[in-house]
């Protein structure tokens, strides 16, 4: 049965937003909901695991045995549940609202930005849209810790806009991936942020199925090796970006009598962002709840501002970047954009307020 009502983020609380803070700004209370054995680690690992909810965990625990025996439970993910924004809040350690980067396709100026590959109108957009001026935060509280992650998202759009100034220290397989955080933690770093996008990769393109199974072992498996490299005194904290829902062929393209009042769609399938033509944002928004409030929720641009599913704080920048009405999946549905398509038709999707897609593992292991 498809949630009743939206899970919004613990902005205040127990969120990814606030993992980043608890580790690297000392001076505050250690947070209730965050696990104990962290407080007082000499060296952390941050590993995330793109694509691994709470719930498609607790339902396949037998595929990882490693994770299963960590210490923690769930928090919430941020509003969309999707790669670029909450990556960027993981890093930042701020809400998408504030940081600015409001999803995974966004209308900058009038051109719809795809901002996992940076790219506009299907071309690089680093010259016209530059990255420093999307997202302007300093990660990791401005400190300049090793990021491990693939080699070939160094110098890349996102990574410069949610990464910037760090210091990459690039993997192209998993074993180098676990040798890269051994080194460095042998070299004495206080803080290695790892990241692993297996896990949704495998959801996007083979579904929730025995692939997912296979790959959750895969990723389990780097987990337990990571645990190996920790020296006396080091903690690896696990957490993931969001979680998953099952699809498949279900595309639901707005009817017609919706789209005749669109300008241009931005977001994605399951958080799609409508933009009215100019004067037609109130039957936009009369014309969406009519014809799809049985398979999401259907709200307005304010809405979604006054009841801070983005944070408190939406910047004006922010703002701008945003639709005027949200269609947002509850059921296992997906919003049909022609323009926003990839190598292949998704099977497990995420971004919207479900439980499947908002909770998310904080976990926390010795070596």
């Amino acid at each position: 049965m498809a949630d009743e009502r939206p899970l919004l983020p613990d902005y205040g609380g127990a969120c990814i937003t606030n993992i980043v803070p608890a580790l690297l700004e000392p001076g505050q209370p250690w947070p209730a909901w965050f696990p104990a054995a962290a407080e007082d680690a000499d060296q952390v690992v941050l590993l995330v695991l793109d694509g691994l909810g709470w719930n498609q965990l607790e339902a396949r625990r037998r595929f990882a045995p490693t994770i299963s025996t960590l210490e923690g439970g769930s928090i919430t993910t941020v509003a969309p549940s999707t790669t670029a924004a909450a990556l960027t809040s993981i890093t930042t350690g701020l809400a998408p609202g504030a940081h600015g980067v409001v999803g995974y396709r966004m209308d900058v100026d009038g051109n719809v930005l795809n901002v996992l590959r940076w790219q506009a109108s299907g071309r690089d957009a680093r010259a016209s849209i530059p990255p420093d001026k999307v997202q302007v935060n300093e990660p990791f509280a401005g400190q300049r810790p090793p990021v491990v992650t693939r080699a070939e998202f160094r110098g890349t759009g996102f990574t410069q806009a949610h990464l910037d100034r760090t210091r990459i220290a690039g993997w192209r397989v998993t074993s180098t991936l676990v040798t890269e955080v051994g080194r460095l933690l042998r070299r004495g770093e206080p803080f290695v942020y790892a990241y692993y996008e297996g896990i949704d990769k495998v959801a996007h393109e083979y579904g929730l199925g025995e692939y997912y199974d296979a790959e959750l072992r895969s990723a389990d498996r780097i987990v337990a090796d990571i645990l190996e490299q920790l020296p006396a005194g080091a903690v690896l904290v696990v957490t993931s970006d969001h979680g998953q829902v099952d699809v498949g062929p279900r595309i639901i393209t707005p009817a017609p009598e919706v789209m005749a009042h669109v300008d241009l769609q931005s977001g994605e399938g399951r958080f799609r962002w409508l933009h009215a033509r100019p004067g037609h944002a109130r039957h936009l928004l009369e014309a969406a709840a009519a014809h799809h409030s049985d398979t999401g929720w259907v709200v307005s641009l304010d809405q979604v501002v006054d009841e801070h599913w983005l944070g408190p704080v939406v910047t004006d920048q922010a703002r701008r970047m945003l639709g005027d009405v949200a269609l947002v999946a509850r059921e296992p549905v997906s919003y049909n954009d022609p323009a926003d398509s990839g190598p292949f038709e998704l099977i497990a999707r995420h971004g919207s307020v479900t439980a499947d897609e908002m909770l998310v593992p904080l976990l926390v292991g010795h070596g």
